[in-house]
Parts: C-alpha cells; structure tokens; sequence
C-alpha cells in the first residue's frame, strides 16, 4: 500500500521513476516547476518510448501565485498535403492507425517546451535547455532499463508495429521484443536531443533537425512536409473553468476533451451523492461520463471549424438541464463512439507555489509506429483521429488540430489548496480525473489512495474496440451486481490494470506542505525536497 508522501519545498510526479527524479534534481538545483516538467518530459521521452516522444503533441496548464492558469497548445495541425482526397488517391475510406500514413500531423510538444520556457524566463527561471535535457541525452546514450510495460506493449502490438518504416531497428532486440530490465539505448534521439540543447527548440521546425525531419517524412510516403513544420508554433490560450462544491476547476479548451472532464465533476457535483466509493459514486459519475461525452462527440473538434462555444455547456443553466437527464436508478443504453488514446501526464509544484499540469502524447502506444532514421523521433498518430468524410470540426483539413483525448486537469480550493492532477489513458482520462477529485476533493479521502483504490473505465482505451463498463475486481461482488441490475454492460478485469491510465496528482496547501501521489499501476514515484 502507498503511503502520500509530503514534502516542504517542492513536489514532482510522473509515471517513470527516472523522470521524477529528472525533475526533483532540477528543483533541488533551484529551477522552478515549469523547468522541472521540461525535465520529465524530456526523460520521459527516452525512458518511456512506447507511451510519450518528442514527436508527439504537448498541452500545458500553469498557474503562478495562485491565480487562474494559463493554458498553453502545442498541439501540431494536418499537413497541407493531408486531404480526404490524399487518401482516397491512395484508395482508402478511413486513415490507417499505423505506419506513414497515419503520421499526418506536426508534432508540436518541442515548440510547447520553447514557449513554457520563454513563460519561465518571464518569471525569473534561469535554467538553459541544456540544463533540463540533460538526465534525457545521458539515458538516451548510456542506456535505460526496459520496464514491464514497454515488454508488454511492444509484444501485444508487434504484429502491427514490426514492418512500420524505422521500429524494429530501434526498439526491437534482435527482431524481438526487449526483455523487461533489458538495457536500451537510442543513440539517434540522444544526438537529437543534443542538437535542442545547442541550437534551441526552434531548430525542430526551422533549422537542420527540421530538414532532416523533413526529409525522413518524405523518405518514408508521410504527407507532412518541410513547410508544415515551419508553419507551426506553440499557442497561449484562455483554460476552460467551472465551479463545484469548495472548488474551481480548471482544463484544457478543444482541440481536447477537457470540456467532457469538467462537466462529468459539475454534472456529478448536482446529483448530491453524499458518500464515495458506493453504488451513487459509481453509477453517478458513469452517467455524469456519458451525457459529458454526448456532448465532446457532437461539438468538439479543430478550435477553429467548431460551430458552438465549448463555455456555454459549462455554464449552471445548461449543466442543470443535462443534469436532469441522468436517471440514478438506470443505466442509459450505451455505446456511443468512443476514441482510443495513450499518453503521459505530470505534474510539479515548486515553493514559490508555481504550479504546472502537463499532459504529452503521441497518441497510441509507440505512435504512428515510424521512427526517423537521421533523429531517432518517434512520430505520432494523432490525426488517425481525423474523418475522410462528411462535415464538422473533426473532417482532415490543412493545418486543422486533432481531436485529443489528453488533458491537463488542475483544481483551486477554497481553502488555498492547489491541485494538479492527470492521467493517460484516452477515454479513461476524464474518468480517472472524475474518480481521483471526487474522492480527494469531494469526499476527502487521502491524495494517494484516491488514486490507489479501484477504477472504471466506460468505453474504449489503448486502441482497444470494447466498450463495456469495466471496472477493476477490486470492487464489490455486490457493487458489480447491482451496476449490471441497472443495465450497465460490465466487464471484470484484474484488480490493478493499466487500462484504467497511468494517474498522478500534487496538492500544495495553504501552508506550504506539499503531498503528492502516483499510480500503483505504472512505474512512476512522486518525489518532494
């Protein structure tokens, strides 16, 4: 059983040890909390390849001296080339989820490193870009232990990742996959990463790393092209916000589903559950879960194709109607759609009260799957996301964003608390979100069993096409009756799984105590000073 460990001068967590301590030496040598994450996902990237890469996408909540956070895209668009009728020259009615042409999109998450730091400079941060890669160059040129999760995941999705341009040379061992505890080294992504450090994050896009990113692309048939990558920067943005009871909450605007995780906790919060971990609880927040993503499905999209205002659905009146639709004694009938996702998320809280939600994705498990030669980048799959056909905010369009599962979560209590929170996952992160603030936040369990106890997950996840209810055996035989009596579709799966996301959260108080928290499910560690 984890214990929530409590520090007095700072606070990090995510979901590989290495990376934790990555961002902890950062906060020890005086960096701040935007820094520190720079860090993490920086090691994040090389220690943990098959869930995060600098060839994905990258979304950021920070908040200084307690005031409302600022949200910060590196979201990548569609290449200028990617059109339905791209794909349908090349006969295809749906964007592979695999291989070159599922890698049709900028990866955004380096320009989103350049912007936070440029935010960090602006508040006294002093670390280079050097500084904050350099646990991720030394593990990408020595070598970094292979954990169970990466041997998982590269043996269940090798039969469709093995033949994808660039895999088996870098993270496979001798045509098969690493053993578990194996040493691995990523010399390509190491240089790369020197490359950033000496020439900036902006080289990614402009400079030399770009046009040997380019060229890569090109080499192996992806639509996105040297000038997609120059077309692109990093946004700061306006976070979405609603109330709950002793709290505001905060997330991430589209292109994400932040909009779905904050109105499953305002729904939920109307319903006047009283007690967690009970049948309301549950059935509660599932129901909350699906009149939330009714709505994601049929509004949120590219920011700017969207047709309504993701704020009016957070808005008391509206939240109040839908609120009305969920019945406590019956399950509405599902599926809906649902969409698949993988990422990592991580946190830091420095001692200045600096705090930074921070989620980077490269969508399914090892991405597109395509890793380029001359760099070593894994790129990602996100706009496999993308319709061929019809109308709306989610249709393939030059420069257009992806819909995306990730979001960073962030709460502000009443009582001065701050909280970052988050999780990988796809359908599953505003769940775990749900089930973590709900029982934290609502009910006042302790930080790290909130995230300890046992989990559900409605809908799909990890590129997986069942969309049961499942939930973990560690609940009730009786609990598990009674969700099936009132027409839920369960589905039983171990009582710790990955399925249910890799969660994390920090919580400063009002007295400058830290307490963080990781996920029993990944391999992470939550570490203060």
């Amino acid at each position: 059983m984890l214990n929530t460990p409590r520090a007095l001068r700072g606070m990090v967590t995510s979901p590989n040890h290495l990376a934790s301590e990555a961002g902890l030496r950062v906060l020890r040598e005086g960096g701040n909390a935007i820094e520190a994450t720079v860090a993490m996902a920086a090691s994040l990237a090389v220690v943990y390849p098959h869930m995060t890469a600098i060839g994905g996408d990258g979304f950021w909540l920070i908040s200084k001296d307690g005031a409302d956070p600022l949200a910060v895209d590196a979201c990548g668009g569609a290449a200028a080339a990617a059109s339905p009728a791209f794909y349908a020259s090349r006969g295809l009615s749906a964007i592979p989820q695999r291989g070159p042409l599922a890698a049709n999109t900028v990866a955004g998450t380096v320009s989103g490193w350049g912007e936070v730091l440029r935010l960090s400079a602006e508040m006294g941060g002093k670390l280079p870009l050097a500084r904050l890669i350099e646990d991720a160059a030394w593990s990408a040129e020595n070598g970094f232990p292979v954990t169970a999760s990466q041997n998982e995941l590269t043996t269940s999705k090798l039969p469709e990742l093995k033949d994808v341009p660039g895999f088996a040379e870098h993270f496979l061992a001798h045509g098969a996959p690493p053993a578990e505890g194996a040493v691995m080294k990523l010399p390509a992504l190491g240089r790369t990463l020197r490359r950033l450090a000496d020439k900036g994050t902006q080289d990614f896009y402009t400079g030399s790393i770009a046009a040997d990113l380019a060229a890569d692309l090109a080499a192996i048939g992806s639509p996105v092209a040297a000038a997609d990558l120059a077309a692109h920067c990093a946004q700061r943005r306006e976070a979405l916000s609603v109330p709950v009871r002793g709290a505001k909450l905060f997330n991430f605007p589209p292109p994400t589903q932040g909009l779905a995780s904050l109105m499953i906790l305002a729904l939920f919060d109307r319903l006047g559950v009283q007690a967690a971990e009970g049948f309301d609880h549950l059935h509660g927040l599932v129901e909350s879960t699906k009149q939330a993503f009714l709505v994601r499905d049929r509004v949120v999209g590219d920011p700017g194709s969207m047709s309504e205002d993701t704020a009016a659905y957070l808005t008391s009146a509206k939240l109040d109607e839908l609120a009305k639709r969920i019945d406590m004694k019956q399950a509405l009938p599902w599926p809906q759609p649902a969409s698949a996702g993988d990422t990592v998320w991580l946190g830091a809280i420095d001692g200045n009260g600096l705090a930074v939600s921070f989620i980077q994705s490269i969508f399914f498990e090892f991405g597109s799957g395509c890793v380029l030669p001359q760099t070593g980048v894994v790129w990602q799959n996100r706009g496999a996301s993308f319709a061929l056909s019809g109308n709306g905010p989610r249709v393939i369009g030059a420069g257009r964003k992806p819909f995306h599962t990730l979001n960073p979560a962030m709460a502000k209590f009443d009582d001065g608390r701050c909280m970052v929170y988050g999780t990988m996952g796809g359908e599953g992160q505003p769940q775990t979100q749900s089930a973590v603030f709900s029982r934290y936040g609502m009910f006042g369990q302790g930080l790290q069993a909130s995230i300890t106890a046992p989990r559900w997950l409605l809908g799909k996840t990890w590129g997986e096409e069942s969309v049961t209810l499942k939930v973990e055996s560690r609940f009730s035989p009786d609990l598990i009756a009674r969700l099936r009596e009132v027409g839920h579709n369960v589905e039983v799966l171990p009582e710790f799984t990955s399925t249910m996301g890799h969660a994390g959260a920090i919580v400063r108080h009002s007295s400058g105590m830290f307490e963080g928290a990781t996920d029993p499910r990944s391999d992470g560690a939550a570490l203060g000073f």
